[in-house]
């Protein structure tokens, strides 16, 4: 290595390590001054447990600045929410049998509470036909034979914080099924349990009781509150359904956000909302355009000759567990 290459790679080291410790030394400035009194130092840690964006030296001096911090506090608290709201949906979860995106259509999808497993109905289907009716296509555990087995799986899968056995049973409470007697509050708490566990559809069968008031009240608050939860997890009918909130609210911008974005995660009721959108001029030619060219490629991903054929009334109301 010439000497003018060592020369130059020593300085090009010497200016980043400079503008590292410039870096480090602005993020120490940024997170030891105490917003109300200034008091600097390694002790300012009590930070504004809503924004995240400033610090107290103690309880005091953040209660003192309360009321001088609340207004920048709740505009960012809100930019944060719709970052999380607006942002570009995570992949769909796959088939652990076929690794094909997930059916968009739930009733497609068949949750097994033998090995705690959504499958698509698909690989159930091509088992079915292959080996046999008798076993799960994913573990090859035997099918229950009544309601108090599933009932004990389900509990067994509970106890290991198994979020879609909660709204399995949530299920089972809210339509009768697996002999139960309808229980809504039980239902409800179920629900939250598994959006509380990871389950984005628990959140979402909450906000759709809360909109419509089934099992108590209608809500309209709530049912927005879990609309959001479930849509940050990437739930793609809670985005449609806020859509809707939002344009009854008088709020366009932002229900054509949230439809163009289930749209392209595979929702058809979202993408027939983006074509009214586009002959009334809300949506552009170019937004209508991307949008439904991600759709129908997200469609030819969800596509297999065996979901296909499980898509027939025949197979599907001939099954069992």
């Amino acid at each position: 290595m010439s000497n003018t290459t060592q020369n130059n790679t020593a300085e090009v080291d010497g200016i980043c390590d400079m503008l590292n410790n410039m870096n480090t030394a602005d993020n120490e400035d940024s997170i030891s001054i105490c917003a109300n009194c200034g008091k600097e130092g390694s002790d300012v840690t009590n930070t504004c447990n809503k924004c995240k964006q400033v610090k107290y030296c103690n309880a005091a001096c953040k209660k003192k600045h309360r009321h001088k911090h609340k207004k920048e506090c709740e505009r960012r608290v809100a930019e944060l929410r719709d970052e999380q709201l607006f942002k570009q949906p995570p992949s769909k979860e796959e088939c652990p049998i076929c690794m094909l995106p997930m059916p968009y259509d739930i009733s497609f999808i068949t949750f097994k509470t033998c090995c705690g497993r959504s499958i698509c109905n698909g690989c159930i289907y091509a088992m079915e036909m292959s080996e046999g009716k008798d076993l799960c296509a994913f573990c090859r555990m035997p099918k229950v034979k009544t309601d108090e087995e599933d009932i004990e799986r389900i509990k067994k899968l509970m106890d290991k914080g198994n979020a879609m056995a909660f709204e399995a049973l949530a299920f089972s409470y809210a339509t009768e099924g697996r002999g139960l007697r309808q229980d809504w509050n039980k239902a409800n708490e179920l629900f939250l349990k598994a959006g509380e566990l990871g389950c984005t559809s628990g959140y979402y069968n909450l906000g759709v009781n809360y909109s419509e008031g089934i099992g108590g009240e209608i809500d309209k608050k709530k049912a927005k509150y879990y609309y959001e939860l479930a849509a940050m997890g990437g739930h793609v009918k809670a985005r449609h359904n806020l859509g809707a909130l939002e344009f009854t609210d008088g709020n366009t911008d932002r229900a054509f956000q949230y439809v163009i974005l289930s749209a392209r995660a595979g929702c058809k009721e979202s993408l027939d909302v983006i074509k009214q959108g586009f002959t009334k001029g809300i949506v552009t030619k170019d937004d209508y355009a991307s949008t439904l060219r991600t759709y129908h490629d997200i469609q030819k991903e969800m596509k297999s000759d065996a979901r296909d054929a499980a898509s027939q009334d025949e197979w599907l109301s001939g099954r069992s567990r």
